[in-house]
């Protein structure tokens, strides 16, 4: 009887934990209206644009900010460190950034939410 309890016990425990970590790595694949822009294009969207960049981050800024760079130019990005995600980045590596514009009177950075290898 002792077995049991202590087997159903485990077994349940071991599907609530399951159950969790994957309701953490679910969620929705599809289109979306985030728009797929180059640096010099979103330097010069309005505020609070959702907009999606493709190119490499060139160097670590300090404070969670790096430069990232296209074809087009270079702009200062934000990327909080959870939301690197599993990605690991140098110069060398393409990488696409998620993010909403972020404008101050004297300045353009982007706001990441997301950061994934490119294509």
């Amino acid at each position: 009887m002792k077995k049991s309890l202590v087997v159903t016990l485990f077994a349940g425990t071991f599907s609530l934990l399951a159950g969790t970590t994957m309701a953490a790595t679910g969620g929705f694949t599809g289109p979306d209206s985030t728009e797929q822009v180059s640096v010099s294009q979103a330097l010069e969207m309005k505020d609070d644009s959702q907009v999606r960049l493709s190119g490499v981050i060139t160097e670590s800024l300090g404070d969670e900010k790096y430069r990232f760079q296209d074809d087009s130019g270079s702009m200062i990005v934000e990327i909080d460190n959870e939301d690197w995600g599993e990605v690991k980045a140098t110069p060398d590596t393409p990488v696409t950034l998620w993010g909403e514009i972020d404008k101050d009177w004297n300045e353009t950075e982007l706001d990441v939410h997301r950061v994934e290898l490119a294509p």
